[in-house]
């Protein structure tokens, strides 16, 4: 049940590999080089694009819309999932199945679609939020392309959705793009001055996520977006002591008798639907209701899978510093 447990956060607790640029387009064959290596070509520049809902955010804030996804695209009270960005649920269809990394694939069928774009992890067989055997049967229609999310840091990723919205017409020196870079560079820069603050006041966070049964300490160095938090602007998260050996090393899972293990300042906690939210790990939980973060409502929130974008990073940045501005006064 643990390793079960296990490989369903994996796929959740991870957000974005390099590769290598778009070939130049001329009038004839379209070809993208993806992160698994693959060639992937087209008769054409692809028009009618399906994508893994994070996928299809990045795309969108480059300017390219798609017609359909798969993955959590509304929350329960009918807002856009997190995970989706700035995708608008009314203009797409969702083809999402009933399982994990299933879709439907009549819906699918019916888009007519040209290319299929996910993330991909070189863990994971098939593509993010697409089983090896649905992805066998959707190549079947139309080429697939895998961007990585595991092994690089935060602006790589970014980068590769640009490199493959350029190659599918979008103007990625637009005025727009050009702001949210810029607007990127500047929140980036005041998490790095609070992790200038709080690395000279001995302060650490440490990021967590949680079920039922045990709680979940990520690794920065396996996700895109913490690792280069750390590296690049010096914000100071915890690097759990010993990372779990099945499942790619992304946390150190506990049981909840122990997550007291770690006593940081801040909590960072992962707000996915299907993870626990603070209050809910509150609830039973002596041990973490002790710790010194939770009885002083030191929490900030991470956005785990979110769409790789200048845009989308940007805004989720500043939340964070505005986040941590506020606990960091209690």
């Amino acid at each position: 049940m643990r390793r079960t447990v296990a490989a369903v956060l994996l796929l959740g607790l991870v957000a974005g590999c390099g590769g290598n640029a778009p070939a130049e387009q001329g009038s004839g064959q379209w070809s993208f080089k993806d992160d698994r290596g693959k060639e992937v070509t087209a008769p054409k520049r692809p028009e009618r694009v399906v994508a893994q809902v994070s996928a299809a955010g990045a795309l969108k804030d480059y300017g390219i819309n798609v017609v359909g996804t798969f993955g959590p695209l509304k929350r329960a009270d009918g807002t856009t999932d997190p995970e989706a960005g700035s995708v608008d649920p009314s203009q797409v269809t969702d083809i999402t199945g009933p399982g994990y990394g299933e879709i439907d694939f009549e819906k699918f069928a019916a888009l007519n679609a040209d290319l299929v774009v996910a993330g991909y992890y070189p863990e994971v067989s098939g593509l993010w939020h697409l089983t090896a055997e649905f992805e066998e049967k959707v190549s079947k229609i139309a080429p697939t392309v895998g961007i990585g999310q595991s092994k690089i840091q935060l602006p790589d990723g970014v980068k590769r959705f640009k490199e493959l919205a350029q190659s599918l017409g979008a103007d990625v020196d637009s005025a727009k793009v050009k702001a949210d870079e810029e607007a990127f560079t500047k929140a980036a820069d005041r998490l790095k001055a609070i992790g200038t603050k709080m690395t000279a006041a001995n302060q650490k966070i440490q990021v967590i996520g949680a079920d039922p049964k045990l709680f979940y300490v990520a690794v920065p160095a396996r996700n895109p977006d913490l690792d280069w938090y750390v590296k690049e602007l010096g914000l100071p998260l915890l690097m759990p002591d010993k990372p779990d050996a099945e499942g790619g090393g992304y946390f150190q899972s506990l049981s909840w008798e122990n997550s007291g293990t770690y006593k940081e300042h801040v909590i960072m906690w992962d707000t996915r639907q299907h993870v626990l939210n603070p209050e809910q790990m509150k609830e039973g939980h002596p041990v973490f209701q002790g710790l010194p973060a939770v009885q002083a409502g030191r929490f900030v929130e991470w956005n785990a899978v979110a769409p790789l974008s200048y845009s989308s990073y940007a805004g989720i940045m500043n939340k964070l510093a505005d986040q941590l501005d506020q606990v960091l006064a209690k």
